[in-house]
């Protein structure tokens, strides 16, 4: 048997933010993706229910392996009547499959464990093909329509922060964005980019000790203490004006400007980037790939295509800057500038006046000492 406070949210990234070590996660998440398991495992909850089924095998999805590999109990397809029936706060019992709330029974689920993930996994592999031609389909379609506000010059607001000739760092909370934040920190020290946070990547910044300068995004994952330490707010409106993340920034007493655009956030964060004179974006946590973009609900990915095209030339991956700016110092390097060093040191030393009497009377002493 389980026990623990329930926390209950039909948004699983608004709902990590109050989570705490022993709770029991509620969540209303098909598909349960990579980011989503990992901060779950991060904030160390007991179990998870899900309302919806974690695995629709429409795609192969890593999030339900990643929390059952980290000992996190996954109740399955519960149904929302029954996660309806949870409140915020509720001491939960999971019994088996059977769950109980403030001791009453209320439902009961499905046990997703390794075997069984693996069976949906395969499935889901099946179903790829048939993912794959919906997808190009719907990214070629929105492409058509959207390409106008790509390819043309965007007139973006004046940017608080000098960007004109710089580096610029976007940070995104994709995949792998805490593991690749952490490889570049040398980087950033060293260089010293122009940081630009995408909604919950500007929490990822201060996480590792850095202050976000600009923060894009529609503002639904960034903590209030994020939005309050930057420089700059860009708010992702809808192309038709509407920006429902302004009420959030305004109701903080904050600034901030709007950006009617379609496509992603952080599509705004790199094309901004590009227009404002950047010498060189580079890009932690981005989304790339079709698994990526139907991990967060979409069916297409034009914008992200249609701006790549763009400014490919200036865009690097964080992969490859954290091999640029590795700090481990192999022993030979050390050894090598080492002899180097001494190399010239020594001859100078040797070759001293002080140093040239010191052998004559060495010389001197040796032959009288053999009689020659």
């Amino acid at each position: 048997m389980i026990k623990g406070t329930a926390k209950v949210d039909k948004r699983t990234k608004n709902l990590c933010k109050r989570l705490e070590p022993g709770d029991i996660a509620v969540i209303y998440h098909q598909d349960v993706d990579e980011v989503a398991a990992e901060t779950l495992v991060k904030d160390r909850v007991k179990a998870v229910i899900n309302a919806d089924e974690s695995i629709s095998c429409r795609y192969p999805n890593e999030g339900p392996k990643i929390l059952v590999e980290n000992g996190i109990l996954l109740i399955d397809d519960v149904g929302e009547d029954t996660a309806d029936k949870i409140q915020e706060g509720d001491t939960l019992n999971i019994e088996g499959e059977e769950i109980y709330s403030n001791d009453a029974y209320i439902g009961k689920g499905t046990i997703l464990d390794e075997q069984r993930i693996d069976e949906l996994m395969a499935r889901s592999y099946k179903s790829l093909d048939k993912e794959l031609d919906k997808f190009i389909e719907n990214t070629l379609e929105y492409a058509k329509r959207e390409k106008d506000f790509f390819i043309k010059k965007v007139d973006f607001p004046k940017s608080v922060v000098d960007i004109k000739g710089k580096q610029v760092l976007v940070v995104v909370r994709g995949k792998n964005f805490r593991e690749d934040l952490n490889t570049i920190h040398d980087y950033i020290d060293e260089v010293k980019p122009v940081l630009i946070g995408v909604d919950g990547g500007g929490d990822a910044l201060l996480e590792n000790g850095y202050t976000p300068d600009i923060i894009v995004g529609d503002m639904d994952s960034v903590t209030d203490k994020c939005l309050k330490s930057c420089k700059q707010i860009i708010v992702h409106a809808y192309t038709d004006g509407r920006a429902p993340g302004l009420k959030r920034v305004n109701d903080l007493g904050l600034k901030s400007d709007v950006v009617p655009m379609p496509g992603t956030s952080e599509d705004i964060a790199l094309l901004m980037s590009y227009e404002l004179g950047a010498d060189l974006i580079v890009a932690v946590g981005t989304h790339t790939n079709m698994i990526d973009f139907l991990e967060k609900g979409r069916k297409g990915m034009a914008s992200t295509f249609l701006v790549r095209l763009k400014i490919g030339s200036k865009l690097m991956d964080a992969k490859g800057v954290s091999k640029l700016y590795r700090s481990g110092v192999k022993l030979s390097y050390i050894l090598g500038i080492t002899i180097s060093a001494l190399l010239p040191i020594s001859v100078v030393f040797f070759m001293s006046p002080p140093m040239q009497q010191f052998f004559s009377i060495i010389r001197l002493r040796i032959k009288l000492t053999l009689g020659i």
